[in-house]
């Protein structure tokens, strides 16, 4: 019987991929034989992150790239394209918060910095949008792709403080859903669109929110701790089985959903 979680040669785009969850799905992916393609604006990062998964003998490569600006994706596109002649999954990876978009405790809605709102939502829901038009283009033209967008936790529970940040990531919750009607219907059986919803891991982007520089947990830490009925953060790795899953024909009838992957801390009530 055929494996229906093989993705070798795949061709495989993930936005943000320099990150610690996209870097560590970028390196999980190569190892099963997928060629990758990191997006991003850093160079250093992307091409370090490139470089480590070549040395182990897998297949990767880096362009630079803005999530937000569909002139350079799609020369992205034709790059891709010029290499390998077709794109089969698209990780849509790119994120982030920033203290604006926040209320923090000593604060109230009308404290909020409304262009750090916007920019927030520019990154995380038009950073899933535009790189989704360029890419699922050329999907549709093969009659063949599958995206996978990163949802998050706060898109399923209004968390206090990150008000930016939840609400864009509820909007691509609902742009999944949405974009795996849209596809099916008019380009047929061969697209699929679904999203991951990682709870909580700790990153470079909420290091500081959660441990103090001792690496004690703060506050926040221990009361997302004591939320999370598994009692401790999630490691990088535990999103690849998911992300396998997804990216493979073991998911072939499943479109519009989202997995969530977060210790029990949504079903915790009290």
């Amino acid at each position: 019987m055929k494996n229906l979680f093989d993705i070798k040669n795949k061709v495989v785009i993930i936005t943000g991929g320099t990150g610690v969850l996209g870097s560590c799905m970028a390196e999980y992916l190569a190892e099963q034989g997928a060629k990758v393609v990191i997006l991003a604006r850093n160079a250093e990062h992307g091409k370090k992150v490139v470089d480590g998964i070549v040395s182990k003998g897998y297949e990767a490569m880096f362009l630079k790239s803005d999530v937000n600006n569909k002139e350079i994706l799609e020369q992205n596109a034709k790059d891709i394209l010029a290499k390998y002649k077709r794109i089969d999954i698209l990780i849509n990876g790119a994120g982030g918060n920033m203290p604006g978009a926040t209320i923090g405790p000593d604060k109230t809605i009308f404290d909020l910095d409304v262009e750090a709102f916007r920019t927030v939502v520019d990154l995380n829901l038009f950073g899933t949008v535009i790189p989704t038009m360029v890419f699922a283009k050329v999907m549709t033209e093969q009659k063949q792709g599958n995206i996978i967008n990163i949802s998050s936790e706060s898109a399923l529970r209004p968390l206090t403080r990150v008000v930016g940040y939840g609400a864009a990531k509820a909007a691509v919750t609902n742009f999944t859903k949405y974009l795996a009607i849209e596809l099916a219907t008019k380009y047929g059986e061969g697209l699929r669109v679904n999203a991951m919803a990682p709870g909580f891991f700790i990153s470079e982007q909420n290091r500081t929110l959660l441990t103090n520089p001792d690496g004690t947990f703060t506050a926040r830490g221990n009361t997302i701790l004591a939320h999370t009925p598994f009692g401790r953060f999630g490691e990088p790795e535990e999103l690849l089985g998911t992300l396998h899953w997804l990216a493979s024909d073991a998911s072939k009838f499943v479109t519009g959903t989202l997995t969530v992957i977060d210790g029990g801390f949504d079903a915790f009530c009290i």
